[in-house]
């Protein structure tokens, strides 16, 4: 598995430019919320102690990334289990909703538009074209960045912003070369 540090400057080399990070404060949440109101439509009920629970594809999906994340960072995980819960809970209840999937596409679709408006100031590719992990290391790249800007976790912006700096002078004297 790799490091926080290698993801968060894989992550990062495409993501320098500040609009585009403005941008991705924006786009990704959209996309997440979208993404867990379409797997809570996908519940069954479960016992357990005499009581029956409704569980959510969106409550086991996000445990599972969120557990991803702790593996990481432990100390980035709190940050994104405290904006998993209320986009899982506020989902969960959106999902009662009749056509409740239709809010979804069009939330999607918005963060989508929001993300590759943000790809256009940096002239950049998402992170994802290249490797599909990067997809869960979106949220995983905001929480950093909301750390930074609190002050919290410099050291590991002081490891991972030299190393996505080189990785985007590599990107770009690729594209460079002549086929």
């Amino acid at each position: 598995m790799k490091t926080a540090e290698d993801q968060l400057s894989t992550y990062k080399s495409v993501h320098l430019n500040k609009k585009n990070i403005r941008t991705h404060f924006v786009g990704v949440p959209f996309i997440i919320w979208a993404l867990s109101l379409l797997m809570s439509l996908v519940a069954g009920e479960i016992n357990l102690f005499e009581q029956t629970y409704t569980i959510s594809l969106a409550m086991v999906f996000f445990s599972l990334v969120i557990l991803y994340y702790v593996k990481l960072h432990w100390r980035l995980s709190i940050g994104l289990l405290l904006f998993i819960l209320p986009v899982v809970y506020s989902t969960h209840k959106v999902a009662a909703i009749e056509n409740s999937y239709l809010i979804a596409i069009a939330v999607f679709v918005i963060g989508w538009v929001i993300q590759f408006i943000g790809h256009h100031y940096e002239k950049a590719k998402p992170a994802f074209v290249d490797d599909l992990n990067q997809l869960l290391i979106g949220p995983f790249f905001l929480a950093a960045e909301v750390y930074f800007m609190l002050g919290l976790e410099k050291d590991l912006e002081k490891t991972i912003t030299p190393i996505a700096v080189a990785k985007r002078r590599t990107l770009e004297n690729n594209n460079k070369k002549p086929n």
